[in-house]
């Protein structure tokens, strides 16, 4: 546990840690989990206090935490940022929200959410500029999707994305002041924003997710949802008794603590801003943590080459391979990673007829009448329409829609990835008949 925590300054303020490191040395395990180890991993106990209903070093830590996200109330969650967006829309529909202006691009778990509660999502095409996604200004949706706006009860934005894009978010909290509408913000890859408050969701939304473990050192799963108020709280808090764990990890629990008070990297950020501004193939977002370099129909090559040197990209969506980085991320790393995409870079220049157009996949979504479906091979699927929403892993983000036609195009993207979902093995479920 120390060999991920490591800040020594940091843990003497973490609430659930002191817990933990100061147990009864002679503790023996009658309870579970099973591997009777002890130590680290427990579950809740006399001293231990209780995530479903703290009291203790855990209400503490959750107190802590939301003063430093700018929070009236803040919740741990060792389920990821998936149990959050699940909260969030459940804590909005008991608010009365029925519809939902969404980009197309957001993760799966927002589309699930909604079918599971009942919420219509309004979605609209994501933008892509030279092939890579982007979000949308207000005025852009104002200008082509006025009556989606109109027409939903909350807004849902992604902020940051997965390639480093903040939304426009003063201008969709203004928006909602003026008509009314909850704003929502997955903001699972920006838990480190919260330094900087112009691009921090938190200083925007009534309900927001930062999946901490993501771009700061805490433990896969960890994750926090907050709410703007203490009546979104109270509605978060009883939909988080429905969908988080009732087993909650202890090490998770004390690296999100650790990992929200850990502290700004200044001089790292200075060093990655100066290679991006002076790399033209690096992509200019505005999240430090995402390296987005664009090798175009190189990209899966040059992930390749990175991994034989041990260096693992976030991931690779056929045009980009994204590098994430964290306050945590050590210099010396840096440097290898560096040298490494000058090399890379040199390796695979891009082709100079590659346009930077600016496009929506608006490719339409047909249900068939009969919904019989199959499972097919994928390099027999094209052509075919999609019965099972599917595309690369990371960034878990609709690549082919349920109802959409399936292209060749996009068929060969997901036989090129490492990682996929929404498909069985090397399957594609289809509708058997149009």
């Amino acid at each position: 546990m120390r060999k991920i925590l490591q800040d020594e300054n940091v843990l003497e303020n973490c609430k659930i840690f002191t817990m933990l490191a100061e147990q009864n040395p002679s503790h023996v395990s009658f309870h579970t989990p099973g591997h009777k180890v002890g130590g680290w991993d427990i579950t809740e106990l006399a001293y231990s206090d209780n995530l479903s209903c703290p009291t203790g070093c855990i209400a503490a830590a959750e107190r802590d935490i939301a003063k430093i996200l700018g929070a009236a109330k803040s919740f741990i969650l060792t389920d990821g940022s998936t149990c959050g967006v699940l909260s969030m829309l459940y804590a909005a529909r008991a608010l009365g929200v029925k519809k939902i202006a969404v980009c197309e691009g957001s993760h799966k778990s927002v589309f699930n959410g909604c079918a599971l509660l009942g919420i219509t999502p309004l979605v609209y095409p994501q933008k892509k500029v030279a092939k890579i996604p982007k979000g949308d200004t207000l005025s852009a949706l104002k200008a082509d999707f006025v009556d989606i706006l109109s027409e939903a009860d909350a807004l849902f934005f992604t902020s940051p994305d997965y390639y480093g894009n903040v939304a426009d978010l003063a201008a969709a909290r203004a928006y909602c002041d003026e008509t009314g509408k909850l704003l929502l913000v997955d903001g699972a890859h920006g838990g480190h924003l919260h330094f900087d408050r112009n691009l921090y969701a938190g200083a925007y939304a009534d309900l927001w997710v930062d999946g901490v473990h993501k771009s700061l050192p805490a433990l896969t799963q960890g994750a926090v949802v907050s709410a703007r108020t203490d009546e979104l709280g109270e509605k978060l808090r009883l939909a988080l008794d429905i969908f988080r764990t009732t087993s909650p990890s202890y090490p998770i629990m004390a690296s999100v603590e650790y990992a929200v008070k850990y502290p700004r990297n200044t001089a790292l950020e200075e060093r990655v801003a100066a290679f991006k501004a002076a790399c033209p193939r690096v992509y200019q977002n505005e999240d430090w943590t995402k390296l987005c370099v664009v090798f175009g129909d190189n990209a899966f090559a040059a992930a390749k080459d990175a991994e034989s040197l041990g260096l693992y990209s976030e991931f690779c969506d056929g045009n980009v391979v994204t590098f994430y980085l964290s306050p945590a991320t050590r210099n010396e790393d840096l440097d290898v990673l560096f040298a490494t995409l000058d090399e890379l870079l040199k390796k695979y220049p891009l082709d100079k007829n590659v346009k930077n157009d600016v496009e929506r996949d608006t490719s339409p979504c047909v249900l068939p009448k009969d919904r019989t479906t199959e499972w097919v091979e994928l390099t027999a699927a094209a052509g075919k329409i999609c019965a099972r929403t599917c595309g690369l892993f990371p960034p878990c983000t609709p690549l082919i829609k349920m109802g959409e036609r399936i292209t060749a195009e996009k068929i060969e993207l997901l036989c090129k990835a490492d990682n996929v979902f929404g498909l069985c093995g090397n399957k594609m479920e289809v509708f058997a008949k149009e």
